[in-house]
């Protein structure tokens, strides 16, 4: 009677698995306008917080401070730009798999792109948490390097969207509320 009992059980656990697997494949993932929506709350604060941090590390490269205090300052302000681009490619990735064409891979594409520029803020702030700051002209200069690796980097990190377009995601990001 075990065996019949455990066979049964078993049965039913790969037909429940198949079910869930078969309603995944079908769908249920958000519609394009409510991701268009989720996306751009995820990245709206993103974005403001970006240029925040931009502006006070022009504002710190151009005031007078020890070397020590400009360290600390950029490391803070780099760490903050870290944590701020992981917490909106978190939030991309909870916002899921859009119901459009090549959702998957446009989804991936704001995360890894989002993730590549929380790394670049990561090594930026690692670089200059590394220089010493004994002599302020190398310092500076290793700043001024460290700014240039961020930018390229950052400018590289950016979503390559010819590849993945989706007219109903386009269409969401026009319409959508948050995205304006």
């Amino acid at each position: 009677m075990r065996t019949c009992r455990a066979a049964t059980a078993g049965k039913l656990t790969v037909v429940l698995a198949t079910f869930v697997l078969t309603l995944a494949a079908c769908g249920g993932g958000p519609s394009p306008r409510a991701w268009a929506a989720s996306v751009c709350e995820a990245l709206t604060p993103w974005r403001a917080e970006i240029n925040k941090l931009t502006s006070s590390t022009q504002q710190q490269m151009t005031a007078k401070t020890t070397p020590g205090q400009a360290k600390e300052n950029l490391v803070r302000l780099f760490g903050g730009a870290e944590q701020a681009s992981e917490t909106a490619r978190r939030k991309v990735d909870e916002a899921g798999v859009p119901e459009a064409d090549h959702g998957e891979e446009i989804s991936q594409g704001f995360q890894a792109s989002l993730g590549k520029v929380r790394d670049a803020y990561g090594r930026a702030r690692t670089t200059i948490g590394g220089l010493g700051t004994g002599e302020p002209t190398a310092f500076y200069d290793g700043v001024r390097a460290a700014v240039d690796t961020l930018n390229k980097e950052y400018d590289a990190s950016a979503l390559d969207t010819s590849r993945l377009s989706s007219e109903e995601l386009k269409k969401a990001f026009d319409e959508v509320p948050e995205c304006r």
